[in-house]
């Protein structure tokens, strides 16, 4: 079969039989967060595109390479949000948050739209979890936010990831950084890509994040930021060491990470994966103490972090991690004759009413075809209606994983399906926290995701 209009390229789509874990991880994400005092915030797909240049840098390259950027009916120029920082903080402005009290610490999962070459864990869109804490100054909010993207790798039983750490200074020390790479790049113009000859005079610390090999060779040498800290910069990144190091998160300090965004002032982390490619950064991260005022707020220190789950997933996949998958079909009703299949469906509605997740029979299928369905959909019970049981108005319930057997009287279906779910949804939920490890969560998160309860 031709397809006439396949999926735009650097899109993917997330079938049935990977939603559920991907619905998972998010909600786990998010209750993750929710243990650190983040509350879910939901901002717009997109947004005026003035936003992005001011907050993320007009020299990046996000901005001048990577944007999908559009013009509405209005002739307003509007921007697919490239990531989920700006968006946040704007609401955050905008709904008059900084006025209550501080830190405010939201989450969240979006979609975000970069215009980049696609390959394993980089999409034109792309799912990112992400947190941002605005109003904390201290080191100690640095470590919560560095150990809250920790636990995530830790409560999923991830291994082979290591934290990178620098700190990119102030302002006010970046001047005298800036005169050195200007003095260190200015007499290597003719290695640098065209891009970064043009950064060379509006922002030369974005020359160390080209993606070009030519650039990057060239970057190798460049003076390093930690060597013109300034002394109150120097303090705040070792306060943030001590606290690591408190909470016996292991780092290694890595003097070549600025980040792709502009807005980032002192400390800057990434997680690294060695596993997935060159797309390695699983999550990245830090202090953005000057954006709150740059869109038009009050001087505010704040910080945060992305997660990109296609990337996450990929850790997840080498490392051979399965996730739980809930939601699910928990009974499947099959049916004999007729007045059988009216029976079934009116069951199955009565059930679902519930919050029962019930199917049966819609292609008239024989008994047998019918429970061979069952099986391939993971339905949890089975029930057949015949004629027999619709004299007696009784039905056994059979479990699929072991074959046990109830007989419930129709009526009661709901009720004893509640309660055989409920023990089945405990169990699980023992099995799921023993293969996460001890100690790494906790279990009421996994069992509401086992059972689909929304918990966010």
């Amino acid at each position: 079969m031709a397809l006439i209009t396949p999926a735009v390229k650097g899109t993917k789509d997330i079938l049935p039989s990977r939603s559920g874990a991907v619905r998972f991880l998010e909600t786990l994400l998010l209750e993750l967060a929710a243990g650190f005092g983040f509350k879910e915030i939901r901002t717009p797909v997109f947004e005026y595109t003035e936003l992005f240049t001011r907050g993320v840098g007009e020299t990046t390259d996000v901005v001048t390479k990577e944007m999908y950027t559009f013009d509405d009916k209005g002739g307003r120029s509007l921007t697919l949000k490239p990531e989920g920082t700006a968006g946040a903080v704007r609401a955050f402005l905008e709904h008059g948050l900084f006025n209550e009290t501080l830190p405010q610490k939201v989450s969240y999962v979006t979609s975000c739209y970069r215009y980049e070459k696609p390959q394993a864990g980089r999409y034109r869109e792309f799912n990112q979890f992400g947190v941002e804490c605005l109003g904390a100054a201290a080191p100690a909010a640095d470590a919560e936010m560095i150990s809250l993207a920790q636990s995530v790798f830790d409560f999923l039983g991830v291994s082979r990831i290591r934290l990178e750490l620098n700190s990119i200074g102030c302002p006010s020390c970046r001047k005298q950084y800036t005169a050195a790479l200007l003095a260190y790049f200015g007499s290597k113009t003719s290695e640098l890509c065209s891009s970064c000859g043009e950064r060379l005079g509006k922002n030369p610390m974005r020359i160390l994040d080209c993606k070009s090999p030519v650039c990057s060779a060239v970057a190798l040498q460049a003076p390093v930021m930690l060597d013109y800290l300034c002394g109150e910069c120097r303090e705040h990144f070792e306060g943030v060491r001590r606290y690591l190091e408190a909470m016996d998160i292991a780092y290694t300090v890595n003097p070549r990470i600025v980040r792709g965004l502009d807005y980032y002032t002192r400390t800057v982390f990434e997680f690294v994966s060695g596993e997935i490619g060159a797309q390695g950064t699983v999550c990245g991260g830090g202090r953005y103490d000057g954006l709150v005022e740059e869109l038009g707020g009050p001087s505010m220190p704040s910080l945060g972090f992305a997660m990109g789950l296609e990337r996450l997933m990929l850790v997840l996949d080498k490392q051979n991690i399965r996730l739980p998958s809930p939601g699910g079909c928990a009974v499947y009703i099959a049916s004999v004759g007729g007045e059988a299949s009216l029976k079934a469906a009116q069951t199955a509605y009565s059930l679902r009413a519930q919050g029962i997740a019930a199917e049966f029979d819609l292609a008239g299928r024989s008994l047998k075809a019918q429970m061979k369905y069952a099986g391939k959909i993971g339905a949890a019970y089975t029930a057949v209606i015949g004629e027999e049981e619709l004299k007696t108005g009784s039905a056994a319930l059979k479990r699929m994983a072991d074959g046990f057997e109830i007989p419930v009287a129709l009526g009661d279906f709901a009720q004893k399906l509640s309660l055989l779910l409920a023990d089945d949804a405990l169990s699980g939920a023992a099995q799921a926290v023993a293969a996460f490890g001890p100690g790494q969560g906790d279990p009421r998160v996994i069992f509401k995701a086992f059972s689909g309860e929304e918990t966010h």
